[in-house]
């Protein structure tokens, strides 16, 4: 019995192994009760943080914050809306005033993407 080896090319394997990367998701899965009615969403981990920032500083819990969201939201899905709040929140403590009101250095400091 002879045993044959597949003949594989080694960029076809990196291929694979790239789209194999990729298709392993980073996004966490959480339930949140929106309006009362229980509902999962997928955000990065990054996000969730930044949520439960967000719900320390205004004093809400995490449905609170996400009902409120949800009913500001217009024709975005739900974690879109989440998403670009998340942005317009932070952006707006990132102006020079914020900053300076959350007795925070210079704006100068650079984050990782």
């Amino acid at each position: 019995m002879s045993m044959r080896r597949e003949n594989t090319h080694p960029s076809t394997d990196r291929t694979a192994e790239a789209e194999l990367l990729r298709s392993a998701s980073t996004l966490i899965n959480r339930n949140v009760t929106v309006g009362g009615r229980r509902t999962s969403m997928r955000l990065e981990p990054a996000m969730w943080d930044a949520l439960q920032q967000l719900c320390r500083r205004e004093g809400k819990t995490l449905n609170e914050l996400v009902t409120e969201i949800d009913r500001q939201r217009s024709e975005s899905s739900l974690t879109a809306a989440i998403r670009v709040y998340l942005l317009r929140y932070f952006c707006a403590a990132a102006t020079d005033e914020g900053h300076r009101l959350a007795g925070h250095g210079p704006l100068s400091h650079h984050f990782p993407v």
